[in-house]
């Protein structure tokens, strides 16, 4: 059976609120760039805290989009993007009243839990509503560059709101778009679902979540405590064991909430895998720079957003050529012409010198990653969705979605690890007194925020070989998902089940 919904050819008013609803969601993750060192200087946060702010936020958008996906299926997708709306709004007001830094992160939980509604039901509403590859090409072209927007106007108005006033301010245009969201798609969307054959699978959502916030946490604590502490050693095993127990758990279930013979089909395995380094590569970037300019180098939140937003400007130019692009540019060379350039632009953002601020000097590798970025996000997601049964279609942009989003969340996780741990380790023995006691109680970027001169000057260099370290990691990443797609990634992809209107999922030929 297939999806379910009661217009043959996607309306207008449901893309309108397909595109707001993923919009809102982007925005929110794009917010906090500017603001990182505001952040770090209004609550003392660590650097290991601050990644957090980002990672409260995505952790939980990654760990429930799965059943979301089947939520949808059985009640409805246009439910879920209505309750997604407010719950993101009510997160977001939250955020915009926080007097703590443990606030703030409870304030993006909530939030990513709405977003976490909004991404795979908005992708999965216009994919169920464009039978034909066409359509889709075109419409999910309009939602990723609805990401891409988002992903430009949260820096400019985040920055341009904590220099004029509190950092608080950022976050009071995610709970006006949350709002409208809501009502938007209680009133525009038409709705869908595909609910045979699928019920809510507990046993998989608790060992995935297990899974992935002990792995973060290991990861991100583990440049902190030390990699050879108890609690980091018990943490990485716990995942281990999670992620093992999430793919029994799904292997048994008579509805899983992930089917595993998806990954048989190699145009949409290999864009999980580009989807998860892709964006690691790509949000541990933004990571990198925005702690670079705002915390290190002070700079304001409107400066400090600067790159982020001609940085997302970029696609509105391929906006015109994107969709027939889609149609006409097989998937690997889409795929493979966003993840080099987006490489180039990382390596070239680890050569430059920590002092860079001139906003001149990083149009360059922005503009590479800008158009690498877009190519990418719709790229891998026409390549996922377009390879599997219309019937699924739901459970893979699901899959797609939570893919993504750890990628986004493991991004600014490691980075922040290996940064940090790179740069507390170039400092150690050049520190004395007060400055290297502080260093040991609040780590590098409390020392070139309140050290003495002398101390200033060497952390900066410390964190300025952390900071190239880190995103040449990045630009590895990146490096990697080209090969996995040049490798994998293939003209055809599996339409013949949908067509033939079988329940299970074949491998496509190589």
């Amino acid at each position: 059976m297939t999806d379910s919904i009661s217009l043959k050819k996607l309306d207008r008013g449901t893309l309108i609120a397909c595109c707001l609803a993923v919009a809102a969601a982007q925005l929110c993750i794009t917010v906090p760039s500017p603001i990182n060192g505001n952040i770090q200087a209004a609550f003392g946060a660590s650097g290991s805290q601050v990644a957090w702010v980002t990672l409260a936020f995505i952790l939980p958008t990654a760990i429930l989009e799965l059943n979301f996906g089947v939520v949808g299926d059985l009640f409805g997708r246009k439910r879920l993007l209505v309750l997604g709306g407010f719950v993101l709004a009510l997160g977001e007001l939250l955020n915009a009243t926080s007097q703590n830094v443990t606030m703030l992160w409870s304030g993006q939980a909530l939030a990513g839990i709405g977003a976490a509604a909004l991404f795979p039901s908005s992708l999965a509403v216009i994919a169920a509503a464009t039978p034909e590859q066409k359509d889709r090409a075109k419409a999910v072209s309009t939602w990723a560059l609805s990401i891409s927007l988002a992903s430009a106007v949260g820096p400019l108005s985040s920055g341009v709101l904590a220099t004029v006033a509190d950092f608080r301010w950022a976050f009071v245009p995610p709970i006006v778009l949350g709002v409208i969201v809501g009502v938007t798609s209680w009133f525009m969307v038409t709705d869908s679902k595909a609910p045979e054959g699928r019920s809510l699978d507990w046993p998989g959502q608790i060992t995935v979540a297990v899974g992935l916030t002990a792995l973060l946490w290991g990861v991100i604590e583990g440049g902190d405590r030390g990699w050879s502490s108890p609690a980091i050693i018990g943490s990485l095993a716990l995942a281990a064991v999670a992620l093992a127990g999430f793919v029994v758990a799904e292997k048994r279930s008579a509805s899983p909430m992930f089917n595993l013979d998806l990954l048989r089909i190699p145009s949409f395995a290999a864009a999980a895998v580009v989807a998860l380094a892709g964006m690691f590569g790509f949000i541990g970037t933004a990571y990198c720079v925005s702690i670079r300019l705002g915390a290190v180098m002070h700079l304001s939140a409107l400066r400090a957003g600067m790159p982020f937003v001609i940085l997302q400007l970029i696609p509105l130019l391929l906006a015109p050529v994107l969709s027939r692009m889609l149609t006409r540019v097989e998937p690997r060379w889409l795929l493979m012409g966003g993840l080099l350039p987006m490489a180039a632009g990382q390596f070239w953002i680890a050569a430059l010198p920590i002092t860079t601020t001139s906003l001149a000097a990083f149009i360059g590798p922005v503009l590479l990653l800008g158009v690498g970025f877009i190519c990418v996000v719709s790229s891998l997601t026409s390549a996922a969705v377009n390879a599997v049964p219309l019937n699924m279609t739901g459970m893979a942009s699901g899959a797609t979605s939570l893919v993504r989003e750890f990628g986004q969340a493991l991004g600014p996780a490691v980075i922040s690890a290996v940064a940090m741990s790179a740069a507390s380790s170039a400092l150690a023995g050049k520190l004395s007194g007060a400055d290297a006691g502080m260093e040991a109680a609040a780590g590098p970027l409390a020392v070139v925020n309140a050290g003495s001169d002398a101390a200033r000057e060497a952390a900066q260099a410390a964190l300025a070989h952390g900071m190239a370290l880190g995103v040449t990691v990045c630009g590895c990443a990146s490096l990697l998902g080209a090969l996995v797609t040049l490798v994998l990634v293939r003209k055809s992809t599996s339409r013949s089940t949908a067509e033939a209107g079988e329940p299970s999922v074949q491998p496509a030929s190589a």
